[in-house]
């Protein structure tokens, strides 16, 4: 009877065991493509593939944001929340849930281990450090959860990666102002909010292409955190102590930066920036004027594409582990009004926020409707 009582404990255990090491393994690695595959781009010819075991929905879904004080994260959690409301999104979802923690990465930390906790079925969130997010990504695998970063990514093949090319981006800025400033010379970068991947990535893009142009640049760098109002004073400050500059990138926050310019007197110059709506309408203004522009990045729509990828996951759909998006472009002279920018619409309103490959789209009415708060 001992005997038998111990053998049943022991197999007990190592039932447990073998559960616990199956729930450890995560997703499933299968073969490509996506199941859809016009949407769920990998990111290059050596990503993987996930499949994760299928749930029955609708779903509980997390959002768990970080830095909010700016146009484009403000836009991106009402797209967010706008996406969630769409109706045929709505009925894959039971709850959806948003929290912006700020810049302090151990809350933003503490409040996915929150969302596992308590039981959601997927969480998506713009990271506010690459590498610092290893435990919580442990534990996300181990309940089941799907854990989808997007924009600021996460340095881990454990979770889904949603983003654009943002070293590329930086790339693409940088060999606008080596073909418009063929001399070398004098340039102002305005960087994004420190710390996070994309900032990381962009600058590490303008300075290899500077760096490999042969040419002679002297950069000034200023924290512009991806805002019009912080970028405008980092610039006017820029301008009095450093300038003039013979050539400007700003990774947002463009808008307030050609207003810096303006105010200052300073002569226009070429200039590779984020997609803003005022940022453009100033581009297409005062290009006879020497405000020559290359206009490129990425929508706030990426976090519907995030949120469309978790619930394919969930639904037991092939995705890639590192889902690659395009990137939206305007170049002086082909700046298109009513296309490429909106005269009538807010400067603060980021164009190019759609991924028609993924059948998502929005106007300003669906987004400006909703609110940036917590939810």
């Amino acid at each position: 009877m001992i005997k038998s009582l111990v053998g049943g404990i022991v197999a007990a255990s190592a039932f447990v065991m073998l559960n616990s090491a199956a729930m450890a393994a995560g997703p499933e690695v299968v073969s490509g493509p996506a199941a859809q595959a016009d949407c769920f781009a990998p990111w290059s010819a050596d990503t993987k593939f996930f499949k994760y075991p299928k749930k029955t929905g609708p779903f509980r879904i997390a959002f768990a944001n970080g830095y909010i004080a700016n146009t484009w994260r403000i836009q991106m959690v009402q797209t967010a929340k706008a996406y969630a409301a769409q109706p045929d999104v709505k009925a894959k979802i039971k709850e959806f849930k948003v929290v912006s923690t700020g810049e302090d990465v151990p809350a933003q930390i503490s409040a996915i281990n929150n969302f596992i906790d308590s039981g959601y079925d997927a969480i998506v969130t713009d990271a506010q450090n690459p590498t610092a997010f290893g435990p919580v990504i442990k534990r996300a695998k181990e309940a089941g959860i799907v854990l989808v970063a997007f924009d600021n990514i996460l340095d881990t093949k454990d979770a889904i990666n949603v983003n654009v090319d943002q070293k590329g981006l930086g790339e693409l800025w940088a060999k606008w102002l080596v073909e418009k400033v063929p001399k070398g010379g004098k340039i102002l970068e305005v960087r994004g909010v420190a710390g996070t991947s994309v900032d990381t990535d962009r600058h590490n893009g303008i300075h290899e292409v500077f760096a490999a142009s042969g040419k002679k640049w002297d950069v000034t760098e200023v924290a512009g955190k991806w805002d019009d109002g912080v970028a405008q004073k980092v610039t006017a400050d820029a301008i009095a102590t450093n300038g003039p500059f013979d050539g400007i990138t700003g990774q947002g926050g463009d808008t307030g930066i050609v207003q810096a310019m303006i105010d200052a007197k300073h002569p226009f110059v070429p200039f590779g920036g984020e997609t803003e709506n005022g940022f453009r309408k100033f581009c297409a203004a005062h290009s006879a004027d020497g405000l020559k522009c290359t206009s490129a990045g990425s929508g706030p729509a990426q976090v519907a594409v995030a949120i469309k990828t978790a619930i394919a996951a969930l639904e037991g759909e092939v995705v890639p582990q590192e889902v690659k998006l395009p990137l939206a472009v305007a170049t002086d002279p082909n700046m298109k009004e009513g296309t490429d920018y909106f005269p009538k619409e807010s400067d603060n309103f980021f164009v190019g926020n759609s991924f028609p490959t993924c059948g998502i789209n929005f106007s300003a009415q669906e987004i400006m409707g909703q609110s940036k708060e917590n939810q």
